[in-house]
């Protein structure tokens, strides 16, 4: 798929892969894009298994990929002891032990991140999260780290129906698929009527706009993957897909 006329991105590397490049360009650039898909999960994670408050955690969220960066901490990865996600969990939950004993000595805001961060949104998304000290760590990362690349993927869904000229597709998409849960969703008859199309309609339109979401979640998955078996274990967990 190439990257112009509105298509999916072509991109098929790992950027997990390529945080460890020798070109120091390609290792900002992958950096980036970590950061874009971690800082939320991070984020949520710091405020509630950390039980921080905002101002805190954004401290926290933005000092701890500055020193991801500075001192090249996710480049250590190895893919044959666990999955990135994983690894990120452990280098942040020791990032936060450390802090916690030498706060005294840390300076927040001392290293500069290649994005903005938009904080207040997590916050907006926090409101019906409830603390548990009881979860499972890894299961608090998972779970953001899922709802943050599906908001991507409908993002870019957004963008590609615009491109292709299938607002309908990612309007019934959005009706049927984000609005509702699968007890309070709408019959395809309903939908048909409310958009003023056929039920045939609604069902080439919704399998359509489900095959391209499908792939642009494949396409962000495997981006995020160091090794196709990482890749393939965690489509296989997320979609229940052997890709």
């Amino acid at each position: 798929m190439s990257a112009g006329g509105g298509a999916f991105p072509s991109t098929r590397h790992s950027v997990v892969r390529a945080i460890g490049d020798a070109d120091p360009d390609v290792r900002r650039e992958a950096y980036g894009a970590l950061v874009r898909s971690y800082w939320k999960p991070v984020y949520v994670y710091i405020r509630l298994r950390w039980n921080r408050d905002p101002a805190d955690a954004q401290d926290l969220t933005q000092e701890f990929f500055a020193r991801c960066l500075e001192k090249e901490y996710l480049a250590r990865f190895d893919p044959s002891k666990a999955r990135f996600r994983t690894f990120v969990r452990t280098c942040l939950d020791g990032f936060l032990g450390n802090e916690r004993q030498s706060a005294a000595r840390l300076k927040r805001g001392g290293g500069t991140l290649v994005e903005s961060l938009d904080f207040a949104s997590a916050d907006a998304e926090l409101a019906g999260h409830v603390r548990s000290s009881d979860a499972d760590p890894e299961a608090w990362l998972q779970r953001e780290w899922v709802r943050a690349l599906f908001a991507a993927a409908v993002d870019e869904l957004q963008r590609h129906c615009a491109s292709e000229r299938r607002s309908l597709a990612f309007d019934l998409f959005t009706r049927y698929e984000l609005n509702a849960d699968s007890s309070e969703r709408q019959t395809y008859g309903a939908l048909a009527r409310e958009v003023d199309t056929t039920i045939s309609n609604v069902t080439n339109q919704l399998a359509w706009a489900r095959r391209a979401f499908r792939s642009i979640v494949l396409e962000k998955l495997r981006s995020l993957c160091a090794t196709d078996e990482e890749f393939r274990a965690e489509a296989r967990d997320l979609l229940g897909v052997r890709p």
